[in-house]
């Protein structure tokens, strides 16, 4: 039996309490050995909850612990890159929550300073390890529902109150699309096989100001192939209840997630294939996250295959077509 993996959480947000502290304090073979955060009375407080011993207010400071293997880091969007930085100089496996840094050039060097360090670095994208979408994954690689044609995606959510770095487009890289879109478009180019991009447009609905972030966004994406992405997403929704799709279109049958349903034309008529038990009793969220950091900590031990995260580029690449797309008003070809 190898020891217990020690793991450094970085940065004491919202993420970290509601999903990365409490799916690591009760994971079998991980100790939780240090929360670092710059507001030391919170992170005390979170480390008192999950019975973490060390508490530090500098990343530097916690680095220099020798009985830690790996840390997960949750910081502000601006802070990933060089956080991550760090940790790979110091010799440390890195789970780093999206996005993995503001640039696509960022996320280069991030890649390079992996491999130079010889150690893991791989992204919270947590949509990927949901049960229903690993399904659906499934069902597109066997080419049960034929060609992929197109995916429809959107997450509509309501406002919130205008404070924190997230609205501050220097810390936060963007708004409403890299929240909820770049999650989806992330799936979607996963689930696709990452088809190559070809040209975008995008249209962005953001308050005056050099400094806001977008509160909605429209993009369509064609890839090649003739594959085209439909991403719908706000951050500023007036309705009933906030929202969140995800349907593929294939040249024999769809699918959609939450909960996951997939149609099959059967003998000329449409037919449910979905598998039984697709909806869980756990949320996808609980779900996707505990699956998400049980694959992190198996290969920081070392008991899965490794593979660099160069996909994330790609991705960013798009994400920074999107916003020039938008920001010029004109088609961006890739």
């Amino acid at each position: 039996m190898k020891d217990a993996t020690r793991i450094g959480v970085v940065g004491a947000g919202a993420i970290a309490q509601i999903a990365h502290l409490p799916v690591l304090a009760k994971m079998r073979g991980v100790e939780l050995v240090a929360v670092c955060d710059n507001d030391r009375p919170k992170a005390r407080g979170l480390a008192d909850r999950f019975g973490i011993p060390d508490v530090f207010t500098d990343i530097e400071d916690l680095l220099e612990l020798d009985e830690l293997d790996a840390v997960v880091v949750a910081t502000p969007n601006h802070l990933h890159e060089p956080h991550v930085l760090s940790a790979l100089a110091a010799k440390r496996h890195v789970l780093c929550e999206r996005p993995l840094a503001l640039t696509s050039r960022g996320v280069e060097r991030v890649l390079a300073a992996a491999a130079r360090a010889e150690r893991i670095v791989t992204v919270a994208n947590n949509h990927r390890y949901r049960t229903d979408a690993q399904a659906l994954s499934r069902f597109i690689e066997s080419g049960e529902l034929g060609r992929i044609m197109g995916i429809r995606a959107g997450a509509y959510h309501f406002r919130r109150p205008p404070e924190g770095w997230r609205f501050r487009r220097a810390e936060s890289g963007g708004g409403a699309f890299l929240d909820h879109g770049a999650p989806l478009l992330d799936l979607a180019l996963w689930v696709s096989d990452f088809p190559e991009p070809v040209r975008v447009v995008a249209h962005m609905d953001r308050p005056r100001g050099a400094s806001a972030v977008e509160e909605a966004m429209a993009v369509q994406l064609e890839c090649a192939g003739g594959i085209s992405f439909l991403f719908d997403v706000s951050s500023a929704y007036v309705g009933e209840e906030e929202r969140w799709w995800f349907e593929v279109l294939a040249t024999r049958g769809s699918a959609r997630l939450a909960p996951l349903r997939v149609v099959k034309e059967l003998n000329g008529r449409p037919t449910d294939v979905s598998p039984a038990g697709a909806a869980g009793r756990e949320s996808a969220f609980n779900q996707s996250y505990r699956a998400e950091l049980a694959h992190f900590v198996a290969l920081a031990r070392g008991e899965m295959p490794y593979e660099p995260p160069t996909d994330q580029v790609v991705l960013h690449r798009v994400i920074e077509a999107i916003y020039k797309a938008a920001e010029e008003g004109k088609e961006i070809r890739l």
